[in-house]
């Protein structure tokens, strides 16, 4: 049996290798749109397999048996008719919890993730899906506004989210590739606790050792400040979610721990493990 890891050079894909590998001894192929890039044990394969190109999914999808496919919609019913075609028995899906929105289709950043899942719902392959909240690594664009002008511009800091730990989200994919009574299900990962953005930066505080500032801004100034590197439409979408969720604290479910044994980590252990970045 041989798993296919797309996305090898994230943290979830590199991490869910390592587990497979070492964990669960399983035969790993690491895929990467740029698979000179990857740092990987003697032990494993690395293959180019660039999600919109469909003349890298023959080679990487040989003699495969299970893929854990993260969610690029260009060329999806392509890369399910060359899984298809090559074996694959079962395929789990890194979506987001933001399919899960009643509006989700007319959302920029959600109506990818929907339009693989939808893809992979009419295809013959047993499919699981994972649907992650936000990550805790999200915070990791932080430091580059603290570095630049002293402090992180916020439209609205009440906002909460359900930070989960990427290590987390690997092992949660780990028990759904290795327990077969695991498959075919859909399953809502969140961290253990909702928080807002000031309870995060006031745990990075504590974690770094100094004081991180933040702005409260106006949407507007927020989408003007970034408008260089995210498309206007991923702008309004994340606005009008932390809209959205001002003050409203976010739904969280154990599935982490009912998949993995362990209580989902808590942002304050991601804050200890990344704290450099936010040191001065």
């Amino acid at each position: 049996m041989t798993i296919l890891i797309t996305g090898s050079r994230g943290k979830v894909g590199s991490t869910l290798l390592t587990l497979l590998r070492h964990e669960a001894g399983a035969t790993v192929r690491a895929a990467s749109a740029r698979p000179e890039k990857l740092t990987l044990p003697s032990d494993v394969d690395a293959v180019k397999c660039a999600l919109d190109d469909p003349s890298t999914f023959a080679a990487a999808l040989d003699s495969v048996t299970s893929v854990f496919l993260y969610a690029e919609a260009s060329q999806i019913d392509a890369f399910l008719d060359e899984a298809g075609a090559a074996g694959v028995e079962h395929i789990v899906l890194l979506s987001s919890s933001s399919v899960r929105d009643p509006d989700a289709a007319g959302n920029a950043i959600a109506k990818s993730h929907l339009a693989v899942e939808q893809s992979l719902a009419a295809s013959p392959i047993e499919t699981t899906v994972l649907q992650p909240g936000a990550f805790a690594s999200n915070a990791l664009q932080w430091p580059w506004a603290l570095n630049s002008a002293g402090a992180i511009d916020l439209p609205y800091p009440g906002s909460y989210s359900d930070p989960i730990h990427e290590r987390d989200i690997a092992e949660a994919a780990l028990a759904v590739l290795t327990r077969p009574s695991l498959r075919g299900a859909t399953y809502h990962l969140t961290g253990p606790e909702t928080l807002t953005f000031t309870q995060q930066i006031a745990i990075l505080e504590r974690a770094a050792g100094r004081p991180i500032a933040f702005n409260a801004v106006t949407r507007e100034s927020w989408k003007e400040s970034v408008a260089e590197y995210l498309p206007s439409a991923f702008a309004d979408a994340l606005l009008d979610y932390w809209a959205s969720a001002d003050g409203s604290p976010a739904p969280l479910t154990r599935t982490v721990e009912e998949l993995t044994g362990h209580p989902a980590r808590t942002f304050a252990v991601w804050a200890k493990e990344n704290a450099d970045a936010f040191r001065a």
